[in-house]
């Protein structure tokens, strides 16, 4: 009985600090310098922007924009969207805009790899949210093998935090984010 109580002891323990540090563990943020900053698709008010801001601190000389190139927003096409915000910023030039036809972080590394072929890149700076960069990290680098891959955070206080059990929205997403990590790892990856 003892042992009984013990071990249902050390699993209560295991699964309050996994309760408590899973929301972290999503979190891979540890920008490195690069050839080239890829700001992943998605939440395009929060990832440009993080973008922007490591290609003005020189992290990279140059910035490779994936957009979703089968979607239109109110009737526009949003790589058209996405060329006229480039071109609005001083740092036009340095800017590239790669349109993406995946739907997930694998298929978009498919992209990416088409739209760097024949560049010299050897190494990347993935841009993305904060939830998920452990698993856009892991996807470029089963992707990109002999390439150095590093991840910045983009954050959105708004989707995601650390301590997800504060708020629902939190919480969705880092469910979510470990589900699709689960998949990545245990599924996806061997195919």
């Amino acid at each position: 009985m003892q042992k009984l109580r013990a071990l249902v002891l050390v699993i209560v323990i295991a699964a309050l600090l996994f309760f408590l540090t899973s929301g972290g563990f999503l979190v891979v943020d540890d920008p490195q310098h690069a050839d080239v900053i890829v700001v992943l698709a998605g939440e395009a008010d929060k990832r440009p922007a993080r973008g922007l801001e490591l290609l003005s601190q020189g992290y990279a000389p140059r910035m490779m924009l994936d957009v979703p190139a089968d979607m239109s927003i109110f009737g526009q096409e949003t790589v058209d969207i996405a060329r006229t915000y480039v071109q609005k910023l001083p740092q036009r030039d340095s800017i590239s805009i790669c349109p993406i036809a995946g739907l997930s972080t694998k298929t978009e590394s498919y992209d990416v790899e088409r739209c760097l072929e024949n560049s010299g890149v050897r190494s990347l700076l993935l841009v993305t949210s904060d939830y998920h960069t452990r698993r856009a990290r892991s996807t470029f680098q089963h992707r990109f093998q002999g390439y150095r891959i590093a991840v910045a955070a983009a954050t959105d206080p708004v989707q995601f935090s650390r301590d997800w059990w504060h708020q629902r929205q939190w919480a969705k997403m880092n469910l979510d984010e470990w589900l699709r990590l689960v998949w990545w790892e245990g599924v996806d990856r061997w195919h």
